[in-house]
């Protein structure tokens, strides 16, 4: 910026010509920076086709108050219900009225506060009908409409993305990243007889013994909300989810009410196989 003033002094002096008056009243190097002050706090609000989905989770993740307490009764639900309304344009969203918590729905709050962020930079569009398709009903069993999809036993959360064509998923941990969606299996059942937990993952660490950690953040026992890592050898089978292309969300438009497979899994057994296949991991 010096050079430029001291390069405009210097012509002026050679040419004899009066400079015409700044614009605002603001000297030109004043004006500059104000523009690129301009750039760098408002495009990071208009996501482009490369757009780091992953790192506006992780800031997602930090509206989040954390604890609460973990519950998976009645009142969860509930203060879920209360979190998300309709509104315009976009939800209305407050994440401090979903207290007490539990996995999927703390990990469901992250994808909608995405959603509303891209709606408000005008990346996508938060209509009406889309707007109520989200919303937590009372009943909603699993599988049935958006959030009984992303509630549900096995790949309730890769499956929806895979089929609105929101996102992509995979099992290779060398392709994981922080930010993207995870599915822990603690078990080696899917369905029936599965125990699962539904996360964002946050990286690989090692505790004191040395031994590998997943680190993730989600809606944990005993105190809701945080941050938590647990040793590999406890974990069975994952399922990764990265959002890619949220614009989609307007399929959830053409889905079908209910999933036949998903709506199944707290009766029947599947297999990590199918869950896979059902993902669209190849």
């Amino acid at each position: 910026m010096k050079q430029w003033g001291k390069e405009a002094a210097t012509s002026a002096t050679l040419t004899n010509q009066k400079s015409s008056p700044p614009l605002c009243g603001l000297p030109p190097f004043a004006i500059m920076r104000c523009f690129l002050l301009l750039i760098l706090f408002i495009l990071p609000l208009f996501p482009s086709s490369g757009a780091d989905y992953n790192r506006m989770i992780l800031e997602e993740i930090r509206r989040i108050p954390a604890k609460g307490g973990y519950s998976v009764q009645d009142p969860a639900f509930d203060g879920l219900r209360a979190a998300v309304q309709p509104g315009t344009p976009y939800l209305q969203i407050q994440p401090e009225l979903s207290r007490p918590s539990f996995c999927s729905g703390a990990t469901y709050l992250i994808l909608l506060q995405v959603l509303n962020r891209l709606a408000a930079a005008g990346a996508l569009e938060l209509a009406p009908d889309i707007q109520q398709a989200l919303l937590v009903d009372d009943p909603q069993p699993d599988g049935y409409g958006v959030w009984g999809r992303w509630n549900a036993n096995g790949p309730g959360a890769a499956r929806l993305l895979h089929l609105t064509g929101m996102g992509e998923s995979f099992t290779d941990l060398e392709k994981a990243k922080p930010g993207d969606f995870l599915k822990i299996f603690w078990n080696n059942e899917v369905g029936r007889d599965e125990r699962g937990h539904l996360v964002v993952y946050l990286g690989m660490a090692h505790n004191s013994e040395g031994e590998p950690t997943v680190r993730f953040w989600s809606s944990n026992q005993p105190d809701g909300y945080g941050v938590k890592a647990v040793p590999m050898s406890e974990i069975k089978n994952m399922i990764f989810t990265r959002l890619t292309r949220p614009e989609n969300i307007k399929s959830i438009r053409s889905l079908p009410q209910v999933d036949e497979y998903l709506s199944t899994l707290l009766k029947t057994p599947s297999s990590f196989e199918e869950a896979r296949r059902r993902s669209g991991i190849q």
